[in-house]
């Protein structure tokens, strides 16, 4: 696993998953502390006695297909995405700090930067690191660039770096508009360089710049979000629905949010899905609160921490107790 597969996990693998039926009530529901865990479908690795339709989550991502296994076809996506929302949510300086947990237990870090346009380009920076703690297990550290249309936030290209256990890893990516092509080049290590030819449906998006679109769309209860994103050297199908908007607590402070649920699908192995739910707040800075998924170790998660935006006062930890999971 390197350092964006937790990105993958934790932030942008959707899912059409129906949203919670029975009216609204009147009275207002207790706030969310979505510190505590949310349950999902674990990955588990993959057991060859069970057909490639099963619908649980199998091992590592980056795993080829077995060669034996059937070719399913995925469900396109009915539609494709809404016209996105056209005062940005966002601007260049904007820093969000997340801390990241996984296997039950403080992993790391991870931080989402808006950099300066150039080249035409909006450039997202993303960049994790694991604790000294969580480096017994995993030790990776690594950041990924997404460089995105100012206007669509649709990317162009695409580049990953990151060195898990000392083995560094690098990936450049580029998304082609017209043909709709993502063709992805890679090498691990001192081993030969490698290279992945794929095409998307309707909306090609990468992991690093899919959460800033996201925060863009026109949230609403029950509306479908379906889009293929680029992840771990595949291309995934993110499809998902907003299930209700939630009043959350954080040690950040109390915030009114939209809660997304679903599913990825590998679209070159659909026995192989992340589950993940996201809360993005319901205001005009459209902040990533929370992501919660599942990873080959187990459950992954993602809690804002801190948030500095040009000409506002930084946001920080209040100094609530943090709960365990």
């Amino acid at each position: 696993m390197n350092a964006m597969r937790n990105l993958v996990a934790a932030c942008l693998a959707f899912s059409a998953l129906s949203a919670i039926p029975g009216q609204a009530q009147e009275a207002q529901p207790p706030p969310r502390n979505i510190l505590r865990p949310v349950q999902l479908s674990p990955a588990a690795p993959a057991d060859p006695a069970k057909p490639a339709e099963s619908t649980e989550n199998t091992g590592d991502a980056s795993a080829e297909a077995a060669p034996k296994e059937p070719v399913v076809e995925v469900k396109p996506c009915a539609q494709g995405l809404p016209a996105l929302r056209s005062q940005l949510a966002f601007k260049p300086g904007e820093l969000l700090e997340f801390d990241m947990d996984a296997m039950g237990a403080k992993a790391g870090k991870l931080t989402m930067r808006v950099q300066r346009p150039a080249n035409g380009a909006l450039p997202v920076v993303v960049e994790a690191q694991t604790n000294t703690l969580f480096s017994k297990v995993r030790r990776v550290r690594g950041s990924a660039t997404s460089y995105l249309h100012p206007k669509t936030l649709r990317p162009s290209r695409y580049t990953e770096e990151a060195v898990e256990n000392e083995q560094r890893r690098k990936v450049n990516v580029d998304f082609g508009a017209q043909d709709k092509s993502v063709k992805v080049d890679y090498q691990i290590g001192d081993r030969p360089k490698g290279h992945f030819d794929y095409a998307f449906d309707k909306d090609g998006l990468d992991v690093a710049g899919a959460i800033y679109l996201i925060r863009q769309l026109p949230l609403k209860k029950d509306l479908p979000v379906c889009f293929d994103v680029y992840g771990i050297r595949r291309m995934w199908r993110m499809t998902a629905t907003v299930v209700e908007r939630e009043h959350v607590s954080l040690p950040l402070g109390e915030f009114d949010a939209w809660h997304l649920a679903g599913t990825a699908v590998r679209l070159d192995r659909p026995s192989q899905t992340r589950d993940v739910h996201v809360w993005i707040t319901d205001d005009e800075r459209r902040l990533p609160l929370a992501a919660v998924g599942a990873i080959d170790l187990g459950a992954v998660r993602l809690t804002l921490s801190g948030v500095k935006r040009p000409g506002e006062k930084p946001l920080e930890a209040q100094g609530k107790e943090d709960l365990k999971w």
